[in-house]
């Protein structure tokens, strides 16, 4: 038996254990299992280090990003430029290699839309650092960061500066104030409101504009109803999660899965 599994905590929302067993049923690996582990940022040197060669991946949640630097062996030009690891995958030698997939989630969740303008990222944590570098590999390159965090955020706007976007900070209740075509919501769900109402209060045309909003547990977000109601097209993080895994399971793997039996998996786990 091949072991993998998701940590963090809280970590029973996830659904990561629903993605990758989908994912493992169509590709015919019935020797593989995926379950979920509360895991703290104290505990995880020593979960990780008590793990025997059954255990092949391991998928990481909040808060476990940063602290995964601790154990990781090697770390992926990504993980490091994003300072975030939410992947873990088994070394021939035993160790972990460290890697960030959430860039390829947020990519593959908004490819489709023109994202030859501006773009904004709502946000300045480990997420909104991924969501730079996603769209550096879109090609934007000129990007707003909101956040209530100005230290944070110049971190982000130093991150996109030195791959050549231009990039500023503004408070998080004037994101709106600025409509662009692309949106990367990286915000917690208790900042959503406050997001929603500055678009309310400015008054702007948002039609053409795409919202990617990160959450997808209690959907839509006041921020995502917003959107839609002012003409945007809204992307559920749900989309984030699904391109994401199926990167997880070719690195865990070897293997990489079809999407849509994901997508109806994670689909049908929420409710449609």
């Amino acid at each position: 038996m091949l072991r993998a599994a998701v940590l963090g905590s809280p970590v029973a929302h996830s659904l990561s254990p629903v993605l990758h067993a989908a994912a493992y049923a169509v590709l015919g690996l019935s020797d593989w299992t995926y379950v979920r582990r509360e895991v703290t940022e104290a505990e995880l040197a020593d979960v990780v280090r008590g793990l025997d060669d059954e255990w092949r991946g391991l998928s990481l949640t909040m808060p476990l990003k940063e602290a995964a630097f601790e154990v990781a062996a090697t770390v992926t030009d990504v993980a490091q430029a994003a300072g975030a690891i939410n992947t873990l995958v088994r070394r021939d030698d035993g160790g972990w290699d460290g890697a960030n997939t959430d860039v390829a989630g947020i990519v593959g969740a908004v490819g489709h839309v023109d994202h030859g303008g501006p773009a904004t990222i709502l946000g300045s944590g480990a997420t909104a650092r991924s969501a730079a570098l996603a769209l550096v590999d879109l090609g934007v390159r000129d990007v707003l960061v909101a956040s209530r965090n100005a230290s944070t955020a110049e971190a982000v706007v130093a991150l996109l500066a030195n791959r050549g976007v231009a990039a500023r900070h503004v408070a998080l209740d004037r994101w709106a104030d600025e409509p662009r075509r692309l949106v990367v919501s990286t915000l917690p769900p208790a900042a959503s409101a406050v997001t929603a109402e500055a678009l309310d209060e400015a008054g702007s045309t948002v039609e053409g504009m795409t919202l990617l909003d990160v959450i997808y547990a209690d959907w839509p977000t006041p921020l995502a109803r917003t959107a839609r109601a002012h003409g945007a097209e809204v992307v559920s993080g749900l989309d984030m999660l699904v391109h994401q895994a199926a990167v997880q399971v070719e690195l865990f793997t070897g293997l990489r899965p079809p999407l849509e039996p994901m997508f109806a998996a994670a689909r049908e786990s929420v409710g449609g």
